[in-house]
């Protein structure tokens, strides 16, 4: 991350949360009771989002080293200091594993809940380990878009270069709109735990050349030649993380982790270890969801820039398995496109 002088109390985070009381116990120890603190939770209970909970606006400011309240925020007084309390990882019926932080704010009479990744209503998800956070983590959602230090990046000329190495103005090779000037190139180092464990592809799994780390929301493109599924386009955006099997693409935790993004004039699809994968793209939803400071940064460098999504759909958990999760995950060379 490039360093430099911040501005107090400008806003460094705005996520969607929900008050505790909204995810609650259906089958369990604590039957009714909503999200509580680690104290007061049990291993094993069912929670479920009630159907009629609306999410709430958290915004946030810093003020020196704390996070507080901003105005104009649905949740917490503006001004009350805002505390990462716990660390919760429930599990769907369909096996898939959701991250939830719970968030105290001074004042406010209950939890606050964030849930790292969408959850649905009406759904029981079964607590499966609580942790406290790390000393020193702050709080942040993790939808980061990042290429972890070492990825091979394919420069307009063809040429390989170490992600690390990249500076604004070279040329990377773009799927959509051939070589590209690189606007930005943002870095943060993180624990690498839980949300913020990055996600291993092998050398060969998908046809990459080295070993492809990056983070678990990362977006690698994938081309369908035979539409299936009631998917409506054949181009695919799948986060790394419904790639995992624990088998031939898995997570890596402990230690800490060097990501690094990559913003250019428009979202592209560029070659990391010579497969495709989507840049940064610069909206309010993801920059949201960015580590505060490089949040910051980008806000910065790129005031009132709204970029839109490349054309590709949005593959859930669900699209993956209308179109055969497992093939995704165990035959993923039929589906990649790689540059001439």
């Amino acid at each position: 991350m490039t360093e430099g002088p911040l501005p107090p109390n400008r806003p460094g985070q705005l996520c969607q949360v929900f008050a505790a009381e909204a995810v609650f116990v259906t089958v369990g120890v604590n039957h009714g009771e909503g999200m509580a603190g680690l104290e007061d939770v049990c291993l094993g209970d069912i929670y479920e989002l009630d159907a009629g909970a609306a999410p709430l606006k958290l915004m946030l400011e810093r003020d020196g080293d704390r996070q507080v309240i901003a105005p104009g925020s649905e949740a917490g007084a503006p001004g009350a200091a805002v505390r990462l309390a716990a660390r919760y990882t429930m599990m769907a019926p369909d096996g898939d594993r959701v991250e939830l932080l719970a968030l105290e704010v001074a004042g406010a009479p209950a939890l606050f809940i964030l849930p790292l990744s969408p959850i649905g209503a009406q759904i029981e998800y079964t607590l499966l380990k609580m942790e406290e956070p790390q000393p020193e983590e702050r709080l942040m959602d993790l939808l980061c878009i990042s290429f972890a230090r070492g990825t091979m990046i394919t420069l307009g000329n063809g040429k390989q270069c170490p992600i690390e190495a990249l500076t604004p103005g070279d040329k990377v090779l773009t799927r959509d709109h051939g070589p590209q000037a690189l606007a930005w190139v943002g870095q943060v180092t993180l624990r690498a735990v839980g949300a913020y464990a990055p996600v291993i592809i092998p050398a060969g799994v998908m046809g990459n050349a080295g070993d492809l780390v990056v983070s678990q929301h990362h977006r690698m493109f994938l081309y369908q030649r035979r539409k299936a599924g009631g998917v409506p386009q054949s181009e695919l955006l799948v986060q790394a993380k419904h790639l995992v099997d624990g088998e031939r693409i898995f997570l890596r935790e402990g230690g800490f982790v060097d990501y690094f993004s990559l913003v250019f004039a428009d979202h592209e699809i560029i070659y990391a270890e010579g497969i495709p994968a989507e840049s940064l793209m610069v909206s309010e939803a993801t920059l949201a969801r960015l580590p505060p400071e490089l949040a910051d940064e980008v806000k910065q460098r790129f005031p009132g820039l709204s970029q839109n999504q490349h054309f590709g759909v949005e593959a859930t958990a669900q699209v993956l398995e209308a179109i055969g999760l497992e093939r995704a995950k165990r035959s993923p060379r039929g589906s990649r496109e790689g540059p001439a």
